[in-house]
């Protein structure tokens, strides 16, 4: 039997595969993309939760609760992948929005949670020292 006989069909499934992590968001609300992100992180599908993060930065800018949201996600996806240094720039960059006047707008909880991020991280490359 032919090797190419014997693997063509796991080489089209994994071909497939790949094509639909890249399929288009959906025109969704910010709460409706939250919620797909937030139910793909939960299935440990991070790269289509960003996708679905992104989303959200992209096409609502003006949404602020909902892009604090997004980006204080986006930080802890790449905690959890422990990409440190990434998800520190990131946490800080969201604790950047909380330095300016219209602070006391912003959704308050995200700027504890990017805190305790931070503080998550500098324990871990403390511990590796």
């Amino acid at each position: 039997m032919n090797k190419l006989t014997y693997f063509g069909p796991f080489l089209l499934l994994f071909a497939l595969c790949g094509c639909v992590s890249k399929a288009p968001i959906p025109d969704l609300t910010p709460p409706e993309l939250i919620q797909q992100a937030q139910a793909a992180s939960d299935k440990n599908k991070y790269t289509q939760a960003l996708r679905y993060y992104e989303a959200i930065l992209e096409r609502y800018p003006s949404y602020i609760d909902e892009i604090c949201a997004a980006e204080y996600e986006i930080a802890f996806i790449h905690y959890k992948q422990k990409k440190y240094d990434q998800a520190s720039a990131e946490f800080a960059a969201l604790l950047t929005r909380y330095d300016t006047p219209d602070a006391e707008l912003l959704p308050p909880q995200f700027k504890r949670l990017a805190e305790l991020g931070l503080q998550k991280i500098a324990e871990k490359q403390r511990k590796k020292r």
